[in-house]
């Protein structure tokens, strides 16, 4: 997802390996600075259900005016770890994700995986904390990236957007009770991910988030999934993807690397989560996950199995 950054990386990685004195450095590709690439329609066509993804920060009220946290102390600081999970782990969790009483459906692997922490996070939160007379409700977004659905076939607007430098990416999230998270079954968790994404994985939603970012200039805004709401509590979190990530790539002269991970403490209160292809190549993720202490000490004491330190 974070295209800006690979580019830097490997082309910064290029530049500073050893060379022949007659080779001349140059990059292996050269970043697109065309805003036009996204431009907004005119007329604006603006979706309703966009209002429900993000909000303007000029329409939340000031931080001293905001409801004070009402979460119990078992609610720590968010903390870092990685985690490795086997390709076995994953098409044995895309098995039971896919399939229901009627009939299978195919489900991606990061679907299933994101379900999978989804019913989790339920879990540990349900074992953790109560709601003070809230209800109780877990929100899970999935960062969908919008590079090829703007290119819709066009092979030279797919040159230039796979060189875009900036992240060009939606936001879609879902939040569900916690106890239907925890009763239900991992098939029906990985649906409601499904609904939430299936949304946003087309060109015209994406031309739509251009057309609304442009209604609300110059205020900058906000995925909904950070902003809290008077009626209920819970915890929130965030998954990307790095299946992407170019890290045999970053050889700086010393060697490829043999691992590759991201660390993001993000300031904020909603988790990250950034599944990444094992070095090895070989269907194995490593997962790198910042999420509230007890959440992770939940997910390491009933799925370490499936999560290896």
């Amino acid at each position: 997802m974070h295209t800006q950054q690979h580019m830097f990386l490997v082309s910064w990685a290029k530049i500073a390996r050893p060379m022949k004195p007659t080779t001349v450095a140059t990059t292996s590709a050269q970043p697109c600075f065309r805003r036009s690439l996204l431009i907004p329609r005119r007329p604006l066509c603006i979706q309703p259900s966009l209002d429900d993804m993000y909000v303007p920060i000029n329409s939340l009220p000031p931080p001293s005016e905001l409801e004070p946290k009402s979460e119990p102390d078992n609610f720590d600081s968010l903390i870092s770890r990685i985690y490795y999970i086997t390709a076995d782990q994953l098409c044995r969790m895309q098995s039971l994700a896919s399939s229901s009483l009627d009939h299978i459906k195919n489900r991606t692997k990061l679907e299933s995986f994101s379900a999978f922490l989804w019913k989790m996070v339920a879990m540990a939160t349900s074992s953790t904390t109560t709601g003070g007379g809230k209800r109780l409700v877990v929100k899970m977004d999935v960062v969908v990236d919008g590079r090829k659905r703007l290119s819709n076939g066009d092979k030279s607007k797919e040159a230039m957007m796979d060189s875009y430098f900036g992240n060009v990416v939606s936001i879609p999230f879902g939040g569900k009770p916690v106890e239907d998270l925890v009763e239900k079954s991992l098939s029906w968790v990985t649906e409601e991910v499904h609904k939430f994404l299936e949304t946003a994985v087309t060109e015209e939603h994406f031309l739509g988030v251009i057309d609304w970012v442009e209604k609300h200039r110059p205020s900058p805004v906000l995925a909904r999934i950070y902003c809290g709401n008077t009626t209920d509590v819970g915890p929130a979190l965030v998954v990307s993807s790095g299946q992407r990530f170019p890290e045999s790539e970053f050889d700086f002269g010393w060697g490829k690397p043999v691992f590759g991970s991201y660390h993001f403490p993000w300031g904020g209160d909603a988790g990250y989560v950034m599944p990444m292809p094992s070095p090895k190549r070989n269907g194995d993720w490593v997962v790198y996950m910042h999420l509230l202490k007890p959440h992770i000490h939940f997910i390491e004491s009933m799925a370490n199995d499936v999560f290896i330190n």
